[in-house]
């Protein structure tokens, strides 16, 4: 005690000397392991007359005493005020109890732990282990520690001697901070010494294999700083293993967790990032109140900076990008001054994210050359003080010699990020050459940036740096040869939205969704439970399977456990492919592109246990795999690299001269096994095409069936027993209810199924009934009962983009589309489009030996992409085909493209009224002039009740009567007429037609 007494006298005579007018805190604390009890005496001289604040924390105060005087306390505050009237010394003599009870899970905030620790492993105290005098003191440290354990502390130089039964410390910080930490721990130490530089390695004995490699590392970050910046500020630097899984940085070392220090790639990247914080927040240091700016430089001038020299900085940039749309919601957007230190996703993509994008648009606009320099004057201006951002704008402001007040305003004081849209991109030839022209509006409050634009064209690349400060701006840009395609910032150097184009389907974009939902199987919920668990705490909510609607699916991102449930059946069409092992897919939500869907499958509970826990630190990957917890695969789904918009267009051309027939090609298609032939419903040259078609295949003696959209799959039965003949044409259309459910002239399919009858050709009909499809139409899927839903396939593809967005012109052309829903209209249609997919596979997997000619409307069959590859999914049978003449000749619209000629209709005798349907009875409602039912005398008001005895019931059987009607054949036709005042009566007319 005699020695430390003495250390303190030198260490407080100093104070009356010194020049800074700051407290000088001497600090004497021992541990007691197996209490988890640490013991205290804090000497601590106060330089004039003032009040100073004392954070005890929650310490035990034994005494407190005033140049020797005691002072009375209440214990039950944390904070004490004591007013000093003159120079003195407080002594304060403390105890506290850290046992390092577990914190809550810090997934979103890995490497901080604020809990101390004095245990068997380790002694870990972080913050609140001695009574803290509110703002900068000088420090001095003399710690006992137990026998096995090894201390650090921030220190310059370092002292330590033996006591019986352990080890005393003395740590010297010849530098003001703002508080100190202590570490302890059975450690092994590696030193080697690097251009003057002590560096050490404290590592447990099993891992001091590492502390070369760590050694080495560090002695490369060392000089990379030290030629950019200035000369590293202490005399030494330790690598320090901690028994918790901390990554931090105090003055003269780094604390990294027992697994991080493991990991390959940490000498790479976290480890440089530490060793900058020696500069930027150790020795220059972060004025809180004004805001956190440590972190987005730090982060910029390492883990950024790494990638760039990879040539790899704009890969990093658009994943700071990717994080903050993915984490920042607007409930948990705030400034960047408002910045103080990461808690959360949201708050690190601000703070380090925001942040070193704000540096990289600074170092672009003042140029490198200036920006390193004014980073040296900051360091030279501000060590061991307190910087702001206000301080770092007037160091560039003063180097730069430019204004920058605009610049740190809009990205300091605003919340969120510019967001820019191009409109009217074209090419226009003028003064002598081509012009690329185009409108850039930003959304909401303008911004002042600038923006890389390169423009693609035959003779070269063409590169320009846009100067914006207008809500909306036009430019002309010159350009030598044909342009090809203009990308907006390629490399990411603005902070801005991305557009739907270049934002990947990634995991952090379900972590940081504000409607998140897990949804979970009904046979293996305990295969992921640790999985449902974890997500849970996290803010998912929990959805049976069975009970998921459309509109969760429509509103939230997911995460599905399982490949082969019928959720992801009914989004993807089939289950994913599983592998060994645990896999992490994340996918587009196809029914909303901004949300995503993600999808885990596992072979074994123990694999689910053993990744849970490391799914969050994945969030930039789109496909993850992990075998017995290691990761053996990862990537991310392509996306494009800056806003890219095309602005050359191919012409499509067809050489007629060496244009075929349709009997030119038909051997060489007859042996497909699925034969698509679109039409337009009201053109007969499609449907001669149709009959070509299939009376061709039928001479080649092809078996085969037709399968046709314009009948709904519940009247099967019908038409098997129309094509043998058991019931006649009028029951075959009435029981099919024809004129009910498409309404077409049936004169227009008439010779197709009277061919097929002739020739026992069977009918396959493929569609779904009508009021399904109207039901989904009306309100989506989830607007049907289970009895619907037992109609409908159980797997459905969602995911075909350029069919959706054919799907929204076509939608867009209804009547007032604004009041509709664009989702149900699309979900109808693919539904539509399943249905007739899989009664196709489902009738070829029946029938292995047959083809199938489909009938269907050229919109199902055109790229493909309503009924073809939908059944490919299904079955893998190979395809061909025929599209009329309706769309872009591309050489993904068809296998063929047909150019019939216009052909008229067979004629559709009519009687000329126009009929209304009421309780089961036909009535006319107007007559035309000249017509049949003139001529022979029925009137408006008549009921009809029978044609040549066929009963009439709805106005479908008059449409079917008439079928195959020829012109001078004779009916009758039986009415009821009502005269004034009298009783309805029957009477009979023969027409002739």
């Amino acid at each position: 005690m005699k020695i430390f007494i003495l250390i303190i006298s030198i260490f407080l005579a100093c104070t009356v000397h010194a020049a800074e007018n700051i407290p000088r805190h001497a600090l004497e604390v021992s541990f007691h392991i197996e209490e988890n009890r640490i013991q205290g005496v804090s000497h601590i001289a106060i330089p004039e007359n003032r009040e100073i604040k004392i954070h005890t924390h929650s310490l035990t105060i034994n005494s407190i005493t005033l140049n020797g005087l005691p002072l009375e306390i209440n214990d039950k505050e944390s904070v004490l005020s004591i007013n000093i009237q003159d120079p003195g010394i407080l002594e304060i003599e403390y105890e506290g109890v850290f046992k390092g009870e577990q914190e809550d899970d810090a997934i979103e905030n890995v490497g901080v732990v604020t809990r101390n620790v004095i245990s068997n492993k380790g002694i870990y105290m972080i913050g609140g282990w001695y009574p803290l005098v509110a703002g900068m003191s000088h420090y001095h440290l003399r710690a006992t520690v137990p026998e096995g354990y090894t201390a650090i502390s921030e220190a310059d130089e370092i002292k330590m001697i033996r006591i019986p039964g352990g080890k005393e410390y003395s740590f010297n910080f010849p530098y003001p901070v703002h508080e100190i930490n202590f570490v302890a721990a059975n450690y092994k130490i590696v030193k080697k010494t690097y251009q003057g530089i002590d560096i050490y390695g404290y590592f447990f004995p099993d891992d001091i294999s590492l502390a070369e490699t760590y050694i080495e590392h560090t002695k490369q970050y060392l000089d990379t700083y030290q030629k950019l910046l200035t000369p590293y500020p202490y005399k030494r630097f330790s690598v320090v293993e901690n028994f918790l899984p901390t990554g931090y940085s105090m003055p003269t070392f780094t604390l990294l967790g027992q697994e991080v220090v493991k990991l390959p790639f940490i000498v790479k990247t976290s480890l440089g990032h530490e060793i900058l914080h020696q500069w930027f927040g150790n020795s220059v240091y972060v004025d809180y109140a004004q805001g956190n700016w440590v972190e987005g430089l730090t982060t910029y001038l390492s883990d950024h900076l790494y990638k760039e020299r990879e040539g790899k900085g704009w890969k990093y940039r658009k994943k700071i990008l990717t994080d903050y749309e993915s984490y920042v919601s607007p409930d948990k957007e705030f400034p960047l001054k408002d910045f103080t230190g990461r808690v959360d996703f949201a708050s690190k993509a601000i703070g380090y994210g925001k942040g070193a994008i704000v540096f990289h648009m600074l170092k672009g606009l003042v140029g490198e050359r200036v920006f390193y320099e004014a980073l040296k004057e900051l360091i030279d201006e501000r060590s061991f003080q307190y910087a702001s951002w206000e301080d770092i704008k007037k160091i560039f402001e003063k180097k730069s010699e430019k204004d920058l007040e605009w610049l740190f305003e809009q990205w300091l004081d605003r919340k969120g990020v510019l967001s820019i849209n191009i409109k009217d991109p074209r090419v226009v030839f003028s003064n002598g050459g081509n012009t690329v022209m185009f409108t850039i509006i930003q959304s909401g409050h303008p911004y002042r940036f600038r923006l890389p634009v390169k423009i693609h064209s035959e003779n070269g690349d063409i590169t320009e740096l846009l100067s914006i400060e207008k809500q909306k701006e036009t430019f002309e840009i010159p350009v030598q040869g044909d342009p090809i395609e203009i990308i907006f910032d390629e490399d990411y150097d603005v902070m801005r939205t991305l557009s739907e184009e270049e934002y990947p389907p990634v995991i952090s974009r379900l972590l940081g969704d504000e409607k998140r939902l897990i949804v979970v199987p009904e046979n293996e919920r305990e295969t992921y439970d640790s999985l449902t668990t974890l997500f849970q705490k996290k803010g998912f909510m929990l959805k049976e399977e069975k009970d998921l609607k459309d509109e969760d699916i429509l509103s939230s991102s997911l995460l599905i456990l399982g490949f082969d449930g019928p959720v992801v059946k009914r989004l993807f069409g089939r289950p994913q492919e599983t592998q060994p092992g645990f896999t992490f897919i994340v996918k587009e939500n196809p029914l909303n592109a901004q949300k995503v869907l993600a999808m885990a499958q596992s072979d074994t509970k123990e694999e689910v246990d053993l990744v849970s826990n490391k799914i969050y630190h994945y969030g930039k990957y789109s496909f993850l795999r992990f075998s017995k917890g290691k990761i053996i695969e990862k990537s991310i789904d392509k996306s494009t690299k800056g806003i890219q918009i095309g602005l050359y267009e191919p012409v499509t051309l067809i050489q007629p001269q060496k244009q075929q027939n349709l009997k030119d090609i038909m051997g060489s298609i007859a042996d497909t096994p699925i034969i698509y032939v679109g039409e337009r419903h009201t053109n007969y040259e499609d449907h001669k095409i149709q009959l070509d078609v299939i009376k061709d295949l039928h001479k080649r003696g092809r078996k085969f069936a037709i399968g046709m959209e314009m009948f709904q799959k519940p009247f099967q039965k019908y038409l098997d027993e129309y094509i043998s003949e058991v019931i006649d044409e009028k029951d075959f259309l009435r029981n099919t209810e024809y004129f009910k459910r498409w309404k077409y002239d049936y004169n227009l399919y008439r010779e197709i199924i009277e061919f097929a009858k002739a020739k026992n050709i069977p009918i396959i009909a493929l569609n779904l009934r009508s009021e399904i499809i109207d039901a989904v139409s009306e309100g989506g899927l989830d607007a049907l009962t289970d009895e619907e839903r037992e109609e409908i396939p159980k797997d459905m593809d969602m995911t075909d983009k350029d069919y959706r967005e054919r799907l929204k012109k076509i939608f867009k052309l209804h009547k007032s589309p604004e009041k509709l829903n664009f989702e149900n209209f699309s979900q109808s249609q693919i539904l539509w489009d399943e249905t007739m997919a899989h009664s196709i596979a489902e009738y070829l997997k029946e029938q292995p030996d047959s083809q199938m000619v489909v009938l269907a409307g050229v919109g199902h069959i055109v790229y493909a992409s309503g009924i073809p590859k939908r059944v490919y999914r299904l079955n893998k049978k190979d395809y061909v085909t025929l599209i009329p003449d309706t769309v872009s000749l591309d050489e993904t619209v068809g296998t063929f493209v047909l150019f019939p000629a216009p052909l008229s209709p067979p004629p559709s005798l009519k009687l000329g009224v126009v009929l209304t349907e009421k309780d089961d009875r036909v009535k006319i409602e107007e007559i035309s002039p000249g017509s049949v039912a003139e001529k022979i005398g029925l009137k408006e008001g008549d009921i009809i009740v029978s044609m040549d005895e066929w009963g009439i019931g709805d106005i479908a059987d008059v449409r079917i009567f008439m079928i195959g009607k020829k012109e001078g054949e004779t009916i009758k036709i039986k009415i009821l007429r009502k005269k004034f005042l009298s009783r309805e009566k029957e009477h009979e007319f023969t027409a002739t037609l």
